[in-house]
């Protein structure tokens, strides 16, 4: 019988599976840093993803809500319902892409830039809430790491 703790018998067991299995592991912190930018999006008025559309748009300029959705592995379904609700609110707009009259391109307005301004202010505390157990340089290595897994080339140090 395992150790209890306060009445409650201690857990021993995930620390062995989460040793076994790599992908249990990553997908159980995976899951507890949503967790948490849920959280501290919700703090700022601006749901993860509606960030995501908002800091890409300000940094590559209008693009197609497919190239948004590709870019930043959201399922195109739920890109739509991100778009429709940020242009709802008034913090970008569609207009037809001068280089293709067929397509759309989402273009950030003023007040989204506003708000993602008011949002970034919060994120370096909050990576460090998030990430308090792990040192710069190991913050450094999981970045490398987690890139390779993502088959993408990560920024350089110092740019988070």
């Amino acid at each position: 019988m395992p150790p209890k703790t306060a009445g409650r018998p201690r857990l021993t067991y995930f620390p062995q599976l989460a040793a076994e299995r790599l992908d249990i592991a990553l997908c159980r912190a995976s899951a507890a840093v949503a967790r948490a930018a849920e959280g501290q999006a919700d703090d700022n008025g601006l749901g993860v993803g509606q960030h995501l559309v908002l800091k890409m748009l300000v940094a590559v300029g209008p693009c197609s809500q497919q190239t948004l959705s590709e870019e930043l592995r959201i399922d195109r379904s739920v890109m739509v319902n991100l778009c429709d609700d940020l242009e709802r609110a008034g913090h970008v707009r569609r207009e037809r892409n001068p280089d293709d009259r067929r397509a759309y391109a989402v273009t950030v307005t003023d007040s989204g830039r506003r708000l993602l301004t008011e949002a970034e202010t919060s994120v370096p505390k909050f990576l460090d809430r998030t990430f308090h157990a792990l040192t710069p340089a190991e913050r450094d290595q999981l970045t490398g790491l987690l890139g390779k897994l993502l088959d993408v080339t990560p920024p350089a140090s110092g740019s988070r």
